[in-house]
């Protein structure tokens, strides 16, 4: 986690301001614990990558295989207790299907959709503050510290996140995080991005939730609307109609270029002899 980041964080759960214990940091703090004095809530930071995750053990339930990585990755004594005493799994284990999609994700950077995406953000004028939602390993997020003052992305992969930590700039920084819970507080961002989340979050609630973090800015989202998803399928999926009505009713005007749907090309490779299509409709939207 880089230093300055601190000033931004909040407690998920109470919104004070959190406290850093920090147990090893060079460039970045590598390992530490994050506090919140009003509701005793800590959260670890391991291998450079704050978990602001209001139950840690909960987190760690439904990805046992990573809680035992988070065990071996820790140095400190500390950390390690922390992690340990977390170790309660009880769900399915999420820890190599999110693992596998970091390394799907990786090997699909070159796909269009990415080089669409970075031209239409190109377009629209450079912000201060900057929150992705659903960054994954960070492909967009890094394109956009290029230009921007800071950047931040939340996903709830840690495997993703591990990957796109290791391209270092100085004003962009990552956290392991549930987008729907607070984590920078009542902070405004002046771009926000949620791009191909909307199976897989709420959409309704998600929108809901971001238009609280605009008062004065951009919501640039994409998706393919894949919401046959078994029995993690959101309950209230959008199609590209209802998702721009929504936007509209939140107080954000579509942009001239994105009133009508879209289809750009979002190719996954799954393996060397698999490969998923996808055509992906995108919304640039702004609130003033």
């Amino acid at each position: 986690m880089i230093h300055s980041s601190l000033e931004f964080l909040r407690c998920v759960k109470c919104g004070l301001k959190l406290e850093l214990d920090v147990f090893e940091s060079r460039k970045e703090i590598e390992e530490g614990i994050l506090r919140c004095k009003k509701c005793s809530l800590e959260f670890p930071i391991i291998q450079k990558i704050p978990i602001l995750w209001d139950d840690f053990s909960k987190y760690l339930s439904s990805r046992r295989i990573l809680g035992g990585k988070l065990y071996k990755l820790s140095s400190s004594t500390k950390l390690k207790s922390f992690v340990k005493k977390s170790l309660n799994a009880k769900d399915t284990d999420r820890s190599y299907l999110e693992e596998k999609w970091a390394r799907i994700y990786q090997n699909s950077k070159t796909s269009k959709f990415y080089s669409t995406i970075k031209k239409n953000l190109d377009s629209i004028r450079s912000s201060k503050l900057v929150l992705e939602h659903g960054c994954s390993i960070g492909i967009v997020t890094s394109h956009l510290a290029n230009s921007c003052d800071q950047v931040f992305g939340v996903d709830r992969s840690f495997s993703a996140i591990q990957i796109a930590k290791k391209q270092f700039k100085p004003n962009l920084d990552y956290f392991v995080a549930d987008s729907l819970t607070p984590v920078f507080g009542k902070l405004q961002f002046d771009l926000v991005l949620a791009l191909n989340v909307l199976e897989i979050i709420e959409p309704k609630v998600l929108l809901k939730s971001i238009s609280k973090q605009i008062t004065n800015g951009y919501f640039v989202l994409s998706d393919p609307y894949d919401f046959d998803r078994g029995p993690r399928s959101v309950k209230n999926p959008l199609d590209e109609s209802s998702l721009r009505t929504n936007l509209k009713n939140l107080g954000f005007r579509i942009s001239s270029s994105t009133k009508n749907p879209s289809f750009i090309p979002w190719n996954l490779k799954l393996n060397s002899r698999a490969t998923l299509n996808y055509k992906v409709d995108l919304v640039i939207s702004e609130k003033s």
